[in-house]
Order: C-alpha cells, then sequence, then structure tokens
C-alpha cells in the first residue's frame, strides 16, 4: 500500500490471526474503513497472515496428524478390511510439502478475503499509542503514524519456554520446530501432555519415533471430563505413547548426540535421553512492542489484556480479542471475539456465548467436549443425570473399524437442561458442533431425544447417550 494512501480509518486491527483478519473482514462488512496490520514472518523471512494457527498451529498440524494417521492406518488396519498393503513406505519430504501447500493456499486466502472486503492489509509491525494512534513499521523500518476511530489488539499468544531448556530450533523446540521436522526423530521426548503436546506427540509416533511424555501434573488431561481422559490414556499406551504423570523437569544436559532430560517423580529423581525436545508446556499472551506510553490498557499479572464480557479493555475506543485476553486459548473463540467486535464498534447487538466454546484433541481417538464436565457438575452442588453411549455399540463406528471410546451427556435433574457433553471417539470434533448448538440454545436432553438422526451415522450415538440419561436408551442396555 502506497504511503500517500494510509492516513485516518474507522478501525485499525492488530493481529491477522483467527480473531483479527475476521474482526477486520467483519467491520468493512459493516461498512467501516479499516486496516490490518500483521508482522508474522515464517522461516524463510516471508510475511504472511493468519497468524500461529494457520502458519505454525492449527492447520499444518491437522495436515501432519491425517498423513501420519493414514499411514498408520494402512499399515495396521487395512488388515481387518481384507486389505494388505505390501512395500508400505512414508516420505518425509511429501509429508512437508503437502503440509506447506495447504498453509500456502490458507494464508493467501485471507489476502484475497482482505481484498474482498476492502481492508487495507499491512505487512510489519503496530503499536498502539495514547489517543487512538498507531505506530506502524513497514517492512523496510519506515514508520508512519495512523489514526483510528476504533483500534483492535489482536496480537496473539506465543509458546512458554523452561528456563532449564531454552529453545534452541534444532534439539529443543517448540511446537511449531516439531511441526517443521524433516525426518522421523528416532527418540522424541514431549514435555506437557496437553492437547499441543499429545497431538504432535502422535504424530511422529505414528511415523516410528519412541515417544516420551513428560507431564508435570499428576491428573491426565485434568482439564477433560476423567471418564474421558482415562478412556484416552487407555488408548494413548496402546498406541505406545510413554506418558509419565507427575513428573517435573528439573534440568538437561543438551549434547550433539541427544538431550537427557533430569526430572523427578513419586519415585524420585529421574533421567531419560531423547534425540529432540518439545517443549509444549502451554502459551502465554505476545504483547512484545504492542503498547506504547499512556495507553490506558492494562495487563493482568499473568500478562493478558484486561477487557470486558464485550473485550472492550475500558481505555477509550481500545478493544483487545483473541489468546490475548482470557478465557480459552482457542482460534473458533477468537473468531467469535473478532465478530463480535466488528459488530459492536459498527453499533449492533453481538455477544460471545462463553458457557458452550467446544474444545478438540486431533488425536485417534479424537476428544471434544462442550460445558462443564462431571466433576464440575458434582462441585456446584446440582442434581444431575448422565447417560452415556459406547461407539462399540454404533453400527457405523464398526463399520468404520473405529469403534473405541463413547458419547456421554451431562444433564440438571430439575428441568433436564444439557450442562455438558463429551465425546471420545471417531470425528468427534464433528460431532461436538451439535451439542454446541443444542446448548446455544439451552436444549434439554428431551430435544435431542426427540431429533431423529439419521441411520446408520456415528450422530446417533450422541442420541442415544442423551435417551441414556434418562434410561430411555433403545441401542444399549439401560443400566
Amino acid at each position: 500500500v502506497p504511503m500517500s494512501e494510509v492516513a485516518s480509518y474507522d478501525v485499525i486491527v492488530i493481529g491477522a490471526g483467527p480473531a483479527g483478519y475476521p474482526c477486520a473482514i467483519r467491520a468493512a462488512q459493516n461498512g467501516l474503513k479499516v486496516a490490518c496490520i500483521d508482522e508474522w514472518k515464517n522461516y524463510d523471512g516471508t510475511y504472511a497472515f493468519g497468524g500461529t494457527c494457520l502458519n505454525a498451529g492449527c492447520i499444518p498440524s491437522k495436515a501432519l496428524l491425517e498423513s501420519s494417521e493414514l499411514y498408520h492406518r494402512a499399515h495396521s488396519e487395512f488388515s481387518a478390511h481384507g486389505i494388505s498393503a505390501t512395500g508400505l513406505a512414508f516420505d518425509v519430504a511429501t509429508m512437508q510439502k503437502r503440509k506447506a501447500g495447504i498453509v500456502k493456499a490458507s494464508t493467501q486466502g485471507i489476502t484475497g478475503l482482505f481484498k474482498a472486503a476492502g481492508v487495507t492489509a499491512l505487512q510489519g509491525h503496530g503499536k498502539l499509542l495514547a489517543g487512538n494512534r498507531v505506530e506502524y513499521t513497514a517492512a523496510d523500518g519506515s514508520k508512519q503514524e495512523l489514526v483510528a476511530k476504533h483500534v483492535v489488539l489482536a496480537s496473539g499468544s506465543q509458546p512458554m519456554a523452561l528456563k532449564t531448556l531454552p529453545f534452541d530450533g534444532k534439539q529443543v523446540v517448540d511446537s511449531w520446530g516439531a511441526l517443521e521436522f524433516g525426518a522421523v526423530p528416532k527418540r522424541l521426548g514431549v514435555i506437557g501432555a496437553g492437547v499441543i503436546g499429545l497431538e504432535l506427540g502422535s504424530v511422529w509416533r505414528r511415523l516410528g519415533a519412541e515417544v516420551v511424555v513428560l507431564e508435570a501434573m499428576e491428573q491426565f488431561l485434568a482439564m477433560t471430563d476423567q471418564a474421558v481422559a482415562r478412556e484416552a490414556q487407555k488408548h494413548f499406551k496402546k498406541q505406545g505413547l510413554d506418558i509419565r504423570l507427575g513428573a517435573k523437569v528439573s534440568g538437561a544436559d543438551v549434547r550433539k548426540d541427544g538431550v537427557t532430560l533430569k526430572y523427578t517423580d513419586a519415585r524420585g529423581e529421574q533421567a531419560v535421553t531423547v534425540d529432540k525436545v518439545v517443549v509444549a508446556i502451554g502459551r502465554r499472551p505476545f504483547t512484545d512492542g504492542l503498547l506504547g506510553e499512556g495507553t490506558g490498557v492494562k495487563l493482568d499479572e499473568r500478562g493478558f489484556i484486561q477487557v470486558d464480557d464485550e473485550c472492550h479493555t475500558g481505555a477509550g475506543n481500545v478493544w483487545a480479542v483473541g489468546d490475548v485476553v482470557r478465557g480459552p486459548m482457542l482460534a473458533h473463540k477468537g473468531k467469535e471475539e473478532g465478530v463480535m467486535v466488528g459488530d459492536l464498534i459498527a453499533g449492533l447487538h453481538s455477544e460471545v456465548n462463553y458457557q458452550a466454546v467446544p474444545s478438540v484433541i486431533y488425536t485417534a481417538p479424537e476428544i471434544a467436549w462442550v460445558g462443564q464436565t462431571e466433576e464440575q457438575v458434582k462441585t456446584s452442588g446440582r442434581d444431575y443425570k448422565v447417560g452415556s453411549f459406547p461407539f462399540m455399540a454404533s453400527g457405523r463406528a464398526r463399520a468404520m473399524e473405529a469403534p473405541a471410546g463413547f458419547c456421554k451427556v451431562i444433564a440438571a435433574k430439575d428441568d433436564d437442561e444439557i450442562l455438558g457433553v463429551h465425546i471420545i471417539g471417531p470425528m468427534a470434533g464433528e460431532l461436538i458442533a451439535e451439542a454446541v448448538l443444542a446448548m446455544e440454545y439451552s436444549a434439554s436432553t428431551e430435544d435431542l431425544q426427540r431429533t431423529m438422526h439419521a441411520h446408520p451415522t456415528l450422530s446417533e450415538a450422541l442420541h442415544e447417550a442423551a435417551l441414556g440419561a434418562d434410561k430411555r436408551a433403545i441401542d444399549f442396555p439401560n443400566r
């Protein structure tokens, strides 16, 4: 964009990840003059829109998970179908090339969306100054001051590092680095058994790596319903993921021939030597160089930008959305916040329902949930009922050779409202959408019970779980 054209806007969005770019597009759809600034650079030094999600997170990880799962299924499952695959081999370079193509198409797609919506796309660094001014530093280092009626901060998050084990980009990598391996490591250490650690561990385990996952917490997948966590742990163990709980990493010895991780667990001091280490202990808000003097924007003690339920910072017309604010660090949560703010700035009514935010872990079996876990409902003191249905009893799941897992519905005893839905099994990430929609309408289990589900489908498992909450399941004994 020629500098002469850059001046005053209705809205300037800083960040073009899954929170920032939808915000910019929605504001433009509402007839506002919008600019979106983003400084993401790939390893080759080129700028790209889409943030972590499209360039180094959600999208590339799903591409590699798909490739590795297909190989695993051909290797382990095809024979059950009567298909013999001989001379089976995989090529990491081809997998990586395919992944890169998907990422490029996605990020270029945002450029096209900006163009179609009339958003001015600026590649470089954006810094909020006092008085709704933004300092824009272009790729060539030149600086310019822009003015906006509203500014939206959508600067995202970055991987947290271990003090005892800094990233070196070769042997000790973050989640992005773990998506870029050119060859399968013989021994892979993953620190953190969260969503990212389990997904990345699964990719390389399926392709032959020995994977050890060290998790500091004693409880596996503490954020999920514990019935789901127990089922998941059983299947991951079967797949050869060596998950060690209560394992607190205390130090590491990095040498050319490997990395020795030192950790303590219930049995005392332990050590394990691996070729590469993925540190996946969580992410923190990214606000480096984002705020100038006197903006009035406040950060909390963990570095998140403080906002209200409508994502307003309380400082003039400054808003913040996505990973840089409170709530789950999920692309879809950020997207809905961005869309809400794009509407609120235009004077329209909008809100985000934080009680109905779905979560998905793209392992095999997949894990997905929305609402409260049984443990949370129990703690709340509300009387509840539970319906559960195993995929083993689903004709479609058996036909797919995917009978692992179950659907679980938790509902209030008094008014039958669905309080939480938890799924582990085939296509859980797709199946959860029905539950989110139901909860968005404050549906009861009876609403799901009286909704006709096509046969034979995986979605019938959710239908039967809803019936099971009232001991009325048809295809499973009502215990």
